[in-house]
Protein backbone atom coordinates (compact mmCIF):
# COMPACT_ATOMS: atom_id res chain seq x y z
CA UNK A 1 0.00 0.00 0.00
CA UNK A 2 1.20 3.74 -0.85
CA UNK A 3 3.16 4.99 2.29
CA UNK A 4 0.41 8.28 2.13
CA UNK A 5 -2.03 5.44 2.47
CA UNK A 6 -0.73 4.10 5.91
CA UNK A 7 -0.06 7.53 7.36
CA UNK A 8 -3.36 8.83 6.26
CA UNK A 9 -5.09 5.83 7.28
CA UNK A 10 -3.42 5.62 10.39
CA UNK A 11 -4.43 9.05 11.21
CA UNK A 12 -7.99 8.40 9.92
CA UNK A 13 -8.14 5.60 13.03
CA UNK A 14 -6.68 7.57 15.88
CA UNK A 15 -9.90 9.59 16.27
CA UNK A 16 -12.55 6.85 14.84
CA UNK A 17 -11.17 4.39 17.74
CA UNK A 18 -12.69 4.73 21.54
CA UNK A 19 -13.58 8.34 21.81
CA UNK A 20 -13.48 10.59 24.49
CA UNK A 21 -13.90 13.90 23.38
CA UNK A 22 -15.22 15.74 20.21
CA UNK A 23 -13.20 16.01 17.16
CA UNK A 24 -12.36 19.74 16.61
CA UNK A 25 -11.34 20.87 13.50
CA UNK A 26 -8.42 23.24 12.68
CA UNK A 27 -9.40 24.54 9.10
CA UNK A 28 -9.85 28.24 9.25
CA UNK A 29 -13.87 28.96 9.79
CA UNK A 30 -14.73 25.17 10.68
CA UNK A 31 -16.02 24.29 14.39
CA UNK A 32 -16.03 21.63 16.45
CA UNK A 33 -17.67 17.85 16.08
CA UNK A 34 -15.46 17.17 13.07
CA UNK A 35 -11.88 17.02 12.08
CA UNK A 36 -10.21 17.49 8.53
CA UNK A 37 -7.52 15.66 7.63
CA UNK A 38 -4.23 16.79 6.22
CA UNK A 39 -4.44 15.83 2.58
CA UNK A 40 -0.68 15.31 0.71
CA UNK A 41 -0.85 16.95 -2.92
CA UNK A 42 -1.67 14.87 -6.15
CA UNK A 43 -3.77 12.36 -3.48
CA UNK A 44 -5.62 10.19 -5.54
CA UNK A 45 -8.72 10.69 -3.49
CA UNK A 46 -10.96 7.13 -5.43
CA UNK A 47 -7.51 4.85 -4.78
CA UNK A 48 -7.70 6.40 -0.93
CA UNK A 49 -11.38 5.83 -0.23
CA UNK A 50 -11.08 1.68 -1.94
CA UNK A 51 -8.30 1.51 0.81
CA UNK A 52 -11.02 3.60 3.69
CA UNK A 53 -13.07 0.73 2.32
CA UNK A 54 -10.70 -2.30 2.97
CA UNK A 55 -10.24 -0.71 6.21
CA UNK A 56 -13.58 0.10 7.39
CA UNK A 57 -16.01 -1.86 5.30
CA UNK A 58 -17.86 -0.86 1.85
CA UNK A 59 -19.03 3.05 1.69
CA UNK A 60 -22.04 4.46 0.55
CA UNK A 61 -22.52 7.29 -2.19
CA UNK A 62 -23.61 9.96 -0.40
CA UNK A 63 -26.56 12.68 -1.86
CA UNK A 64 -25.82 16.10 0.06
CA UNK A 65 -29.15 17.13 -0.80
CA UNK A 66 -30.97 14.48 1.00
CA UNK A 67 -28.75 13.65 3.98
CA UNK A 68 -30.14 13.70 7.09
CA UNK A 69 -28.59 12.30 11.00
CA UNK A 70 -28.90 8.91 10.05
CA UNK A 71 -27.52 8.84 7.09
CA UNK A 72 -24.55 11.46 7.64
CA UNK A 73 -25.76 14.69 8.09
CA UNK A 74 -22.14 16.22 10.02
CA UNK A 75 -20.36 15.15 7.09
CA UNK A 76 -22.03 17.58 5.09
CA UNK A 77 -22.59 20.37 7.25
CA UNK A 78 -19.11 22.00 7.06
CA UNK A 79 -19.11 22.43 3.63
CA UNK A 80 -22.87 23.55 3.07
CA UNK A 81 -23.43 24.05 -0.82
CA UNK A 82 -19.73 23.30 -1.99
CA UNK A 83 -19.90 19.77 -1.13
CA UNK A 84 -19.86 17.97 -4.77
CA UNK A 85 -19.95 14.26 -3.53
CA UNK A 86 -18.74 11.87 -0.54
CA UNK A 87 -17.75 8.22 -0.04
CA UNK A 88 -19.35 8.05 4.20
CA UNK A 89 -18.87 5.18 6.40
CA UNK A 90 -20.51 4.87 9.88
CA UNK A 91 -17.83 3.64 12.35
CA UNK A 92 -19.04 3.32 15.97
CA UNK A 93 -19.50 6.78 16.71
CA UNK A 94 -17.82 8.49 14.09
CA UNK A 95 -18.82 9.09 10.21
CA UNK A 96 -16.07 9.00 7.99
CA UNK A 97 -15.90 10.75 4.60
CA UNK A 98 -13.96 11.20 1.73
CA UNK A 99 -15.11 13.67 -1.26
CA UNK A 100 -14.28 16.95 -3.04
CA UNK A 101 -15.32 20.24 -2.21
CA UNK A 102 -15.81 23.68 -4.76
CA UNK A 103 -13.68 26.47 -3.91
CA UNK A 104 -14.00 30.15 -4.19
CA UNK A 105 -11.80 29.83 -7.07
CA UNK A 106 -14.35 27.89 -9.19
CA UNK A 107 -11.95 24.42 -8.52
CA UNK A 108 -12.37 21.04 -6.97
CA UNK A 109 -10.45 20.08 -3.83
CA UNK A 110 -10.38 16.70 -2.13
CA UNK A 111 -11.56 16.25 2.00
CA UNK A 112 -11.43 13.57 4.22
CA UNK A 113 -12.76 14.04 7.42
CA UNK A 114 -14.05 12.16 10.41
CA UNK A 115 -17.14 13.63 12.47
CA UNK A 116 -18.97 12.79 15.29
CA UNK A 117 -22.04 10.32 14.40
CA UNK A 118 -25.05 10.52 16.82
CA UNK A 119 -26.71 7.28 18.74
CA UNK A 120 -28.99 5.97 16.51
CA UNK A 121 -30.23 4.33 19.77
CA UNK A 122 -31.15 6.90 20.83
CA UNK A 123 -34.21 7.61 18.88
CA UNK A 124 -37.67 5.97 20.55
CA UNK A 125 -38.38 2.45 19.06
CA UNK A 126 -42.15 2.24 17.98
CA UNK A 127 -44.25 0.41 20.44
CA UNK A 128 -45.02 -2.09 17.75
CA UNK A 129 -41.37 -2.61 16.98
CA UNK A 130 -40.21 -6.42 16.10
CA UNK A 131 -36.68 -7.74 16.97
CA UNK A 132 -36.04 -6.95 12.90
CA UNK A 133 -37.16 -3.16 13.30
CA UNK A 134 -34.94 -3.15 16.78
CA UNK A 135 -31.75 -4.28 15.00
CA UNK A 136 -32.17 -1.78 12.03
CA UNK A 137 -32.61 0.88 14.51
CA UNK A 138 -29.67 0.30 16.84
CA UNK A 139 -27.49 0.00 13.80
CA UNK A 140 -28.60 2.97 12.40
CA UNK A 141 -29.33 1.12 8.94
CA UNK A 142 -30.90 2.66 6.07
CA UNK A 143 -33.49 0.22 5.24
CA UNK A 144 -33.74 1.57 1.90
CA UNK A 145 -30.43 -0.33 1.44
CA UNK A 146 -32.57 -3.38 1.34
CA UNK A 147 -31.85 -5.81 -1.44
CA UNK A 148 -33.74 -8.92 -2.85
CA UNK A 149 -32.79 -12.74 -2.91
CA UNK A 150 -34.61 -15.17 -4.72
CA UNK A 151 -35.56 -17.60 -1.50
CA UNK A 152 -37.49 -19.96 -3.14
CA UNK A 153 -33.71 -20.85 -5.49
CA UNK A 154 -32.08 -20.99 -1.75
CA UNK A 155 -34.45 -23.04 -0.08
CA UNK A 156 -34.92 -24.92 -2.71
CA UNK A 157 -30.64 -25.79 -3.02
CA UNK A 158 -30.89 -25.62 0.81
CA UNK A 159 -33.44 -28.54 1.30
CA UNK A 160 -35.39 -26.62 3.85
CA UNK A 161 -37.23 -23.31 4.70
CA UNK A 162 -35.28 -20.62 6.65
CA UNK A 163 -36.59 -18.35 9.96
CA UNK A 164 -38.25 -15.58 8.40
CA UNK A 165 -36.49 -12.48 10.52
CA UNK A 166 -33.16 -14.43 9.44
CA UNK A 167 -34.55 -13.93 5.69
CA UNK A 168 -35.01 -9.86 6.48
CA UNK A 169 -32.17 -9.39 8.22
CA UNK A 170 -30.19 -11.27 5.37
CA UNK A 171 -32.42 -8.85 2.49
CA UNK A 172 -31.88 -5.46 4.61
CA UNK A 173 -27.96 -5.82 5.50
CA UNK A 174 -26.54 -8.15 3.32
CA UNK A 175 -23.08 -9.31 3.96
CA UNK A 176 -21.24 -7.75 6.68
CA UNK A 177 -20.36 -7.19 10.45
CA UNK A 178 -22.81 -6.04 13.29
CA UNK A 179 -19.76 -3.73 15.10
CA UNK A 180 -17.74 -5.62 12.21
CA UNK A 181 -17.60 -8.46 15.03
CA UNK A 182 -20.43 -10.66 14.15
CA UNK A 183 -20.36 -11.56 10.56
CA UNK A 184 -23.61 -13.24 8.64
CA UNK A 185 -23.50 -15.81 6.15
CA UNK A 186 -26.25 -14.49 3.35
CA UNK A 187 -26.89 -15.54 0.15
CA UNK A 188 -24.97 -14.22 -2.99
CA UNK A 189 -21.87 -13.40 -0.40
CA UNK A 190 -19.02 -13.36 -2.30
CA UNK A 191 -16.83 -15.60 0.25
CA UNK A 192 -19.35 -16.88 2.26
CA UNK A 193 -22.57 -17.69 0.21
CA UNK A 194 -24.89 -19.29 2.43
CA UNK A 195 -25.58 -22.16 -0.25
CA UNK A 196 -22.36 -23.01 -0.33
CA UNK A 197 -21.12 -22.39 2.81
CA UNK A 198 -23.74 -25.34 3.84
CA UNK A 199 -22.96 -27.88 0.79
CA UNK A 200 -18.90 -27.59 1.94
CA UNK A 201 -19.32 -28.15 5.40
CA UNK A 202 -21.63 -30.70 4.38
CA UNK A 203 -18.99 -32.28 2.22
CA UNK A 204 -16.78 -32.18 5.29
CA UNK A 205 -18.77 -34.11 7.64
CA UNK A 206 -19.61 -36.89 4.91
CA UNK A 207 -16.08 -37.55 4.05
CA UNK A 208 -13.77 -36.83 7.43
CA UNK A 209 -16.83 -37.61 10.02
CA UNK A 210 -19.08 -34.94 12.26
CA UNK A 211 -16.29 -34.78 15.21
CA UNK A 212 -15.63 -31.13 15.39
CA UNK A 213 -19.55 -30.97 15.91
CA UNK A 214 -20.36 -33.35 18.57
CA UNK A 215 -22.70 -33.92 20.58
CA UNK A 216 -24.46 -32.44 17.85
CA UNK A 217 -25.08 -33.46 13.75
CA UNK A 218 -24.31 -31.73 10.71
CA UNK A 219 -27.44 -30.63 8.92
CA UNK A 220 -28.51 -32.00 6.08
CA UNK A 221 -28.80 -34.40 8.96
CA UNK A 222 -32.72 -34.16 10.66
CA UNK A 223 -32.25 -32.51 13.35
CA UNK A 224 -28.57 -31.12 12.40
CA UNK A 225 -26.51 -28.02 12.47
CA UNK A 226 -26.81 -24.98 9.96
CA UNK A 227 -24.25 -22.11 10.74
CA UNK A 228 -25.41 -19.16 9.87
CA UNK A 229 -22.71 -16.54 11.23
CA UNK A 230 -19.58 -16.68 12.90
CA UNK A 231 -17.44 -13.83 14.78
CA UNK A 232 -13.80 -12.25 14.85
CA UNK A 233 -12.86 -14.59 17.52
CA UNK A 234 -14.13 -17.78 15.76
CA UNK A 235 -17.55 -18.67 17.49
CA UNK A 236 -19.87 -19.86 15.29
CA UNK A 237 -23.52 -19.35 15.35
CA UNK A 238 -25.99 -21.94 14.28
CA UNK A 239 -29.87 -23.06 13.83
CA UNK A 240 -30.50 -25.92 15.28
CA UNK A 241 -32.94 -27.67 12.90
CA UNK A 242 -35.60 -29.55 14.80
CA UNK A 243 -38.97 -29.38 14.12
CA UNK A 244 -40.72 -28.19 11.07
CA UNK A 245 -41.14 -24.78 11.97
CA UNK A 246 -37.51 -23.15 11.33
CA UNK A 247 -38.93 -19.58 13.49
CA UNK A 248 -38.40 -21.93 16.41
CA UNK A 249 -35.43 -23.41 15.87
CA UNK A 250 -33.08 -22.94 18.70
CA UNK A 251 -29.78 -21.04 18.22
CA UNK A 252 -26.02 -22.72 19.26
CA UNK A 253 -23.29 -21.46 19.73
CA UNK A 254 -19.77 -23.35 19.43
CA UNK A 255 -16.63 -21.99 20.17
CA UNK A 256 -12.78 -23.08 19.26
CA UNK A 257 -12.58 -25.42 22.53
CA UNK A 258 -16.37 -27.20 21.54
CA UNK A 259 -18.05 -25.14 24.51
CA UNK A 260 -21.90 -24.56 23.42
CA UNK A 261 -24.35 -22.36 24.34
CA UNK A 262 -28.14 -22.74 23.35
CA UNK A 263 -30.42 -19.87 22.87
CA UNK A 264 -33.80 -20.43 22.74
CA UNK A 265 -34.97 -17.13 20.80
CA UNK A 266 -34.96 -15.80 16.95
CA UNK A 267 -31.70 -14.47 15.16
CA UNK A 268 -32.85 -10.99 15.33
CA UNK A 269 -33.58 -11.39 19.08
CA UNK A 270 -30.24 -12.87 19.61
CA UNK A 271 -28.37 -9.87 17.49
CA UNK A 272 -30.27 -7.30 19.29
CA UNK A 273 -29.67 -8.57 22.54
CA UNK A 274 -25.71 -9.17 21.79
CA UNK A 275 -25.94 -5.51 20.96
CA UNK A 276 -27.70 -3.71 23.79
CA UNK A 277 -27.01 -6.33 26.58
CA UNK A 278 -23.52 -6.10 28.54
CA UNK A 279 -24.42 -9.14 30.13
CA UNK A 280 -25.47 -11.22 27.23
CA UNK A 281 -22.69 -13.80 26.22
CA UNK A 282 -20.75 -12.88 23.26
CA UNK A 283 -22.11 -9.75 24.01
CA UNK A 284 -21.01 -6.40 21.77
CA UNK A 285 -22.39 -3.62 24.16
CA UNK A 286 -19.22 -2.97 25.97
CA UNK A 287 -16.39 -1.70 23.47
CA UNK A 288 -17.77 1.15 21.78
CA UNK A 289 -21.48 2.09 22.82
CA UNK A 290 -22.73 2.92 19.57
CA UNK A 291 -23.28 0.42 16.77
CA UNK A 292 -23.32 -0.08 13.01
CA UNK A 293 -23.18 -2.44 10.22
CA UNK A 294 -19.74 -2.56 8.27
CA UNK A 295 -20.91 -3.85 4.92
CA UNK A 296 -18.18 -6.24 3.14
CA UNK A 297 -19.74 -6.05 -0.53
CA UNK A 298 -18.51 -3.74 -3.19
CA UNK A 299 -19.44 0.01 -2.42
CA UNK A 300 -23.07 1.55 -3.47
Amino acid sequence: MDTDFDELLSALHHPVGPVTSEPVCARPGHGAGHACLELPDGLDLEAFADAVSGRFGSARRLDPATATARTGLPLVEPFGDRLAGMRVWAYARRWIGCGTVRTDEGGIRPVVLVAERADPAADPLPADADWVDRVVAVTGWDPARARTVDWEAVETRLGTALPSDYKRLAELFGRGGFDGYLSMIVPGGRSEDLVQHTEWLAHFAATRGNGLWEPYKLFPARGGLLEWANTEHETQFYWLTEGRDPDLWPIITMEDDRATTRFDCSTAELIFRMLTESNQPFSMAGYSGTHWFMGYGDDE
